[in-house]
């Protein structure tokens, strides 16, 4: 196969979709601004960590620098909320014209921000649930799996194949924005409190009030999307979002990984656009905005409203 795939960033779910998709003899080149991940991935390649502990590597090609890799058709977008303008800029300078960046990231405002450098012509819209913990440069285990949601777009084909044929598994729809407002109420429900905690999923589901504090912000965020009429997937909030940790019990919440870190979270493009949307709607978010101020004192990072 010499099909060729860049993808934007090399932490947990970047390493994880590089293994994949290098495994099946795609050639990726990961495009990343952390030193030490592009070295190991220069070095040793993507590893993937099985529950029984055995490696599985494949090899990828890593680097900091937008110039040397220009004219991949093909790009994938997954770096972290915060750091998708400066993405954008990057592959304003080494997308092809007749090229495609897919989002797959948490949270609101990521197409957006690559739509103002790209053009609505070279942007596409996803989103995923599959799960992947970082374990140091380069090293990544497996959070569970989940398939990928794509919003239609022209030039979506030749990439959704190559995800198909990394044995993801694929959809695409006419209308992305209910799966990306269910993403985004389980993110605002479940990686704020993960955070603030320091435990995994399966702890908030068995702990009386953390249990009800991720109801509660599931229910707002739910509240927000009905009053942009948009229809979520599901007709229980609560009932979703418990039985959500309780199938990822075992996992790792992202923004979790950022605090363990000292890396910036996502807080702003989760539980702070739902608060920001609620604004516009007329629906008060309270319990939202009490975690989005407290992951940022926790993680000492300024408010940004």
């Amino acid at each position: 196969m010499d099909a060729e795939l860049l993808i934007v960033g090399t932490g947990a779910l970047a390493t994880l979709t590089a293994q994949r998709l290098a495994a099946v003899g795609v050639n990726v080149v990961m495009l990343g601004t952390w030193p030490a991940g592009i070295a190991a991935l220069n070095e040793h390649g993507a590893a993937l960590v099985e529950t029984d502990g055995s490696v599985q590597s494949a090899p990828v090609q890593a680097t900091n620098d937008p110039a040397a890799v220009g004219n991949i058709r093909y790009a994938l977008v997954l770096v972290k909320a915060w750091q998708t303008e400066h993405t954008a800029r990057q592959l304003a300078q080494c997308l092809p014209a007749d090229g495609l960046a897919l989002t797959l990231q948490n949270g609101l405002g990521n197409r957006e921000n690559l739509v103002a450098q790209l053009g609505e012509e070279r942007v596409a819209l996803g989103t995923t649930t599959t799960g992947a913990t970082l374990l140091g440069p380069g090293r990544v285990r497996s959070g569970g799996e989940g398939p990928i949601m794509l919003g239609a777009h022209p030039r979506l084909a030749p990439l959704a194949d190559l995800l198909r044929q990394a044995a993801f598994q694929v959809n695409v729809l006419a209308d992305i924005g209910p799966l990306l407002w269910d993403k985004l109420m389980l993110n605002a429900a479940i990686n704020p409190l993960a955070a603030l905690l320091n435990v995994p999923n399966g702890e908030l589901f068995k702990r009386p009030t953390a249990r009800q504090l991720m109801i509660a912000l599931a229910e707002e965020t739910a509240a927000v999307a009905r009053a942009q009429s948009i229809t979520l997937s599901f007709t229980d909030p609560a009932e979703t979002v418990v039985a959500i940790a309780k199938q990822t019990q075992q996992n790792i919440a992202s923004m979790l990984q950022d605090v363990r870190r000292g890396a910036p979270t996502e807080i702003d493009a989760i539980n702070g656009a739902v608060v920001r949307a609620g604004r516009q709607v007329g629906v008060d978010t309270p319990v939202n905005e009490t975690m989005w101020h407290l992951v940022k004192a926790l993680s000492n990072e300024p408010l940004s409203d």
